[in-house]
């Protein structure tokens, strides 16, 4: 029993006891009535963002918004065990989705999370989600857990791996106008992780704040060895005054499906002469920061020009007119490329 020397302490003791008494915590006693507040909270949204959703725990697409949620006891939520992975559906298509969904697997392989499902079955039930949800334009972002059961380190040698999907309804469009960047002063992530699309984003969130702050978009993360590595949640590519389209390595950063998929279509602006190659390479933020251009490059961009960097310009400091180009042939890609391979048509029901 703890015992209380002096006035203050229990002048102190007392002040908390009465914050307690003040705050009545409300308990539900069924969970009708929870569903019922929860129903009343999503009832007041004008527009809903989450049309659908799946869930492993549940086995099912849920459409009630009110029980779109995941166990507290989830490793995902209280260790971070989970990796994820993110396609676009533009135009009634999914964009990309088996390049996203071999990267996730890999992610969940060096995660050591297994899935629950063969590979053709998420990739069935992310389709079949994204028809249930009539979506036309929007994500389809998915994550693999290493599932509830308990609070420790490791999970419960009983739990399951858990897998969440969930359609939100947004509207993006090309990017035609420029932003400001800063280098970020957040220590990036090892390449262990940073080649991993891990759940553990703080690095990455703390550094787009750190942007925000200085009134920038995002931040360029620089390794230790002085060379650009990437942003906050995008890859970044630059066009040298020799009119290379150069990206930097991706042995330290996480290898960006846009931007594959950017260095494949480049190549037709070199046999048109308006590019002189296409390469990766390691870059000094030196000559980084006096390339012709600068470009963020990521699923639902696709590409956003750069046009300052600390407070200095890139280039003329105007829009590129070869990032515009890229920004055309990825662009055109998302919307008419392939149909089986770029592009998946959802069967809508």
């Amino acid at each position: 029993m703890a015992s209380y020397s002096s006035s203050s302490d229990q002048k102190s003791d007392t002040l908390e006891a009465g914050n307690v008494e003040d705050c009545k915590v409300h308990v539900f006693k069924s969970s009708s009535e929870l569903l019922e507040k929860l129903q009343e909270k999503w009832s007041k949204v004008e527009k809903q963002p989450y049309p659908a959703m799946y869930s492993s725990t549940y086995g099912g697409i849920i459409l009630d918004p009110a029980l779109m949620v995941i166990p507290i006891d989830d490793h995902m939520v209280h260790r971070g065990h989970g990796v994820f992975d993110t396609a676009i559906i533009l135009n009634g298509f999914i964009y990309e989705l088996d390049v996203h969904l071999n990267r996730f697997l890999r992610s969940a392989s060096k995660a050591k999370i297994s899935s629950p499902f063969p590979r053709s079955t998420l990739r069935s039930i992310l389709v079949q989600l994204a028809a249930t949800s009539q979506i036309k334009k929007g994500t389809l972002r998915y994550w693999l857990s290493a599932g509830p059961g308990n609070f420790l380190l490791t999970p419960a040698e009983s739990s399951t791996p858990a897998f969440y999907a969930v359609v939100i309804d947004e509207n993006f469009s090309q990017c035609k106008e420029g932003v400001k960047v800063i280098t970020s002063t957040i220590p990036m992530k090892s390449p262990d992780f940073a080649t991993m699309k891990n759940v553990n984003y703080l690095p990455n969130v703390l550094s787009k704040l750190e942007a925000e702050e200085k009134g920038a978009f995002a931040s360029i993360w620089v390794d230790e060895e002085g060379y650009i590595a990437e942003g906050p949640n995008v890859n970044v590519a630059f066009i040298t005054l020799d009119k290379e389209l150069v990206v930097p390595f991706f042995d330290k950063i996480l290898s960006g499906c846009t931007v594959l998929r950017l260095l494949e279509l480049a190549p037709k602006l070199v046999e048109q002469g308006r590019l002189k190659g296409v390469k990766t390479t390691n870059l000094t933020v030196e000559e980084a920061k006096s390339s012709a251009e600068m470009m963020f490059v990521g699923s639902t961009l696709p590409v956003l020009p750069i046009i300052e960097w600390d407070e200095q310009p890139i280039g003329d400091g105007k829009v590129g007119e070869l990032t515009m180009a890229l920004s055309d042939l990825v662009w055109e890609d998302m919307v008419a490329g392939p149909t089986g391979t770029q592009r998946i048509a959802v069967p809508y029901i």
